[in-house]
C-alpha cells in the first residue's frame, strides 16, 4: 500500500495528502514504534490486535530484531530505521512506544535526534509508556506493571474509536 502511495505522489503531489486520507485510508492507523529486542512492540501489537479495533497497525523498528518481532505478533506492515520513522509518522493516527521515542538518544542511542522530533512533531496522538529507563523519570507516574500501562493505552484507542 505505502508503494502505491510513493508513486502516487510522484505523481500529483499537490493533493497526496488529500487523496491519501479519501482513498487510501479506509481505517486509522497506529505505528507502533520499538527498539532493541523488540519486546515491548511486541506486547503492544499483540494487545492491539486482541482488543479487535478496526486499525492498522505499523510496526517500525530501529532494528531489524524489534521490526521482526512486531510483524510476527502480527503487525499488518513493518519496517526498519531512522527513515522509516521519519516518514511514516506524518500518516499516523497514533502512535505509541515507550517513553524514549520522544527523547533524542534514548533506547541506547536508537532513537536519534531527527527519529525524535518526528515523533514529537507528528499530528498523531502520541501514547507514551512509561518506562523509567534511559534516565527519563516522570514525576506522579503510578509504578503498575507494563501490562496495565499498555492495556490504558489501548484503552485510549478504543474511547476514540467507537464502533
Amino acid at each position: 500500500m505505502l508503494l502505491f502511495l510513493k508513486k502516487y505522489a510522484i505523481i500529483n503531489k499537490s493533493n497526496y495528502c488529500k487523496e491519501y486520507k479519501l482513498i487510501m485510508k479506509k481505517s486509522k492507523i497506529i505505528m507502533v514504534i520499538d527498539g532493541q529486542g523488540g519486546g515491548l512492540g511486541k506486547i503492544i501489537v499483540e494487545k492491539i490486535k486482541k482488543a479487535n479495533l478496526n486499525i492498522q497497525v505499523l510496526g517500525i523498528g530501529t532494528n531489524t530484531v524489534a521490526t521482526m518481532a512486531m510483524l510476527k505478533a502480527g503487525a499488518d506492515d513493518a519496517a526498519t530505521g531512522e527513515n522509516a520513522i521519519i516518514y511514516n509518522t506524518q500518516y499516523a493516527d497514533y502512535i505509541i512506544g515507550a517513553v524514549g521515542i520522544i527523547a533524542a538518544n534514548s533506547m541506547l542511542g536508537e532513537i536519534s535526534p531527527a527519529m525524535a522530533n518526528a515523533v514529537s512533531s507528528s499530528y498523531g496522538l502520541k501514547l507514551l509508556i512509561p518506562a523509567n529507563k534511559c534516565n527519563l523519570f516522570i514525576a506522579g507516574v503510578q509504578e503498575n506493571g507494563l501490562s496495565e500501562k499498555i492495556d490504558e493505552a489501548i484503552d485510549k484507542i478504543r474511547l476514540d474509536n467507537p464502533e
